[in-house]
């Protein structure tokens, strides 16, 4: 993978240092397929090695983000899985949530429109969530007939949300607004959809122009750190801050600091 690549099953363009990446279809809003699903997985996994690439954008497409997992191409072939097949995709749908996770560059999601299923899960695992006053997002797998335990939405919302309304979701599938979402944290901010991808290209640039190596290890630690207790997570973070404290970018903060100047970071 490089900056430069071209996928097949979804859109990717450079914005300087900033990946934008945008799901296809948009007269079908935007359905996820096997091949996107695993297109995108492999992306997010190669992400660490590509130093060009230092923060992800996903994008809306047509007024909207994502509508799931595709009817006819995806819910139609498994019903004629067996338990191994059906086992097969669900582990790769929650690679890709993994390798998001793994990806060591922060991923803003910039919402529009109908954000729902699989596509409710990418705003979820990403980094920081922009919306505009028209988003519906959706944890809508019960209303097909499954768990609302999908892709690690049990695991990962109710830290968002907290867990009495991601029970609520994920219980009765129902969209909740983008002014819920921003009052319950689950969106940073709101946006006119004339400004959103530009907001959201803003913020991730922002990002990109500081310290990548610092944002890789805050990005590790706010995942591991799930699953540590108090003590564990201070002695982890004692020994994350202590190796950023070696790298070129902190001594080039303290040189800009004493110049009197604005630091320029090189992510080493």
């Amino acid at each position: 993978m490089s900056t430069e690549f071209e996928p097949r099953h979804f859109n990717w363009r450079m914005h300087d240092k900033v990946a934008v990446i945008t799901l296809a279809r948009p007269e079908r809003k935007n359905p996820l397929t096997f091949e996107s699903y695993a297109e995108l997985r492999d992306t997010f996994r190669a992400m660490p090695y590509v130093d060009d690439v230092k923060a992800v954008v996903f994008a809306p497409n047509g007024g909207n983000f994502c509508s799931g997992g595709d009817v006819h191409e995806i819910i139609g072939p498994l019903m004629k899985m067996d338990v191994k097949g059906l086992l097969a995709f669900t582990r790769m749908t929650g690679d890709l949530i993994k390798a998001m996770l793994g990806c060591g560059k922060p991923i803003i999601s910039a919402v529009q429109g109908v954000a729902v299923g699989a596509g409710a899960i990418i705003t979820m695992a990403s980094d920081m969530r922009l919306a505009t006053a028209d988003a519906k997002t959706a944890f809508l797998f019960t209303r097909v007939g499954l768990a609302g335990c999908d892709m690690g939405a049990c695991a990962m919302l109710p830290r968002i949300i907290g867990q009495g309304r991601a029970a609520e979701l994920l219980y009765t599938g129902r969209s909740f607004s983008a002014e819920e979402g921003l009052a319950w944290g689950y969106y940073n901010r709101l946006v006119d959809a004339d400004v959103l991808v530009d907001n959201a290209i803003e913020l991730a640039q922002q990002l990109a122009e500081g310290p990548s190596f610092a944002h890789m290890i805050t990005k590790t630690q706010l995942n591991q750190e799930w699953s540590m207790s108090l003590e564990q997570a201070i002695e982890s973070e004692a020994q994350a801050q202590a190796i950023c404290m070696q790298t070129a970018d902190f001594e080039r903060a303290y040189r800009a600091f004493l110049d009197k100047q604005k630091p320029r970071f090189e992510g080493n």
